[in-house]
């Protein structure tokens, strides 16, 4: 599996959370965040770099993207959910909102959902060995 890139994670949450890059800018910049080299706010072109991968994301704007994302500073250096791919990012907003549920779930619906997945994962194993 490849690393995701924090900016990476940022473009998959916009696209989970269905939000436009521009009204993530927008609100961004609300936030008046300011970059210690300048003790400016990011302009929007430099936003829309950093959301491309063209420019180092500046680590003293986490704590606004975190906020603007509605998510944990954590989440966006998380592995525990990395999709890199369109499908995946679809999935991943699935398996976040059932991480969210099994709180609520009684003990042996957690277990009868480990063993359903245990057998799926056997199953798909199995299917690999057949296809070589």
């Amino acid at each position: 599996m490849r690393i995701v890139e924090v900016w990476e994670k940022i473009n998959y949450l916009l696209e989970e959370k269905e939000i436009p890059k521009q009204e993530f800018v927008a609100n961004l910049i609300s936030l008046s965040p300011t970059l210690k080299a300048t003790g400016n706010i990011p302009s929007i072109q430099t936003i829309y770099r950093y959301l491309n991968g063209k420019r180092e994301l500046k680590i003293e704007l986490i704590p606004y993207i975190a906020e603007v994302l509605s998510v944990t500073e954590q989440e966006l250096f998380s592995s525990d959910l990395e999709y890199a791919t369109e499908y995946n990012v679809r999935y991943s907003k699935d398996a976040r909102e059932i991480l969210d549920l099994l709180p609520y779930a009684p003990r042996s619906m957690v277990e009868h959902i480990k063993e359903s997945l245990q057998k799926f994962k056997v199953a798909h194993a199995d299917g690999l060995k057949n296809i070589s």
